[in-house]
């Protein structure tokens, strides 16, 4: 009788839209099959000296920070680079601030530093422009992190007002600046 219903269960849940089983399609490709390594070029490195915070740009791409001292923001894209190790990285839930009294909520909900790829990205106030070096305000990256990009913040398009967050969100004391 046991064989039988297990035979039976599965008949059921293995057939499309019925149960709660979903059918894989058979010609879908493996992830691994699509997903291709990518290879990241730090352009630069954070330097902090004291209260100050300096974005050290590499010579070669000096070029490309033409027209930045328009924009009183940039979005700054970095690597935690004091996080690049297996267990960090194969940390996938976090209490948000390392706060015990937020909920266990997985790395994409959240903005900490471990999680699978070691991306940071930070909205900085651009307060200076010397060259290839650029000195900003309220980045979050520590000393040494390597600088994967820049991008112009655009009020239009980065600012959304309307944006629902959850309520351990809304709990959190927002820096002024």
């Amino acid at each position: 009788m046991g064989r039988w219903l297990m035979f039976l269960a599965m008949l059921v849940f293995s057939y499309t839209g019925v149960g709660y089983a979903e059918r894989i399609n058979p010609g879908q490709k493996d992830l691994k099959e699509e997903i291709k390594p990518v290879t990241l070029n730090p352009i630069g490195v954070v330097a902090r000296q004291g209260e100050r915070t300096f974005l050290k740009i590499a010579p070669q791409y000096a070029p490309a920070l033409e027209g930045i001292t328009g924009f009183s923001h940039v979005w700054v894209l970095y690597w935690f680079h004091g996080h690049d190790n297996p267990e960090d990285r194969g940390t996938l839930k976090v209490h948000p601030r390392r706060d015990p009294n937020n909920p266990l909520t997985g790395v994409f909900a959240t903005r900490a530093p471990v999680r699978p790829n070691l991306i940071g990205l930070t909205a900085c106030r651009l307060l200076a422009v010397n060259g290839n070096i650029l000195e900003v305000a309220d980045l979050d990256a520590q000393d040494g992190s390597p600088i994967l990009d820049i991008k112009p913040y655009i009020p239009e398009g980065d600012s959304h007002p309307e944006a629902r967050t959850p309520e351990w969100v809304k709990r959190l004391k927002s820096p002024t600046k």
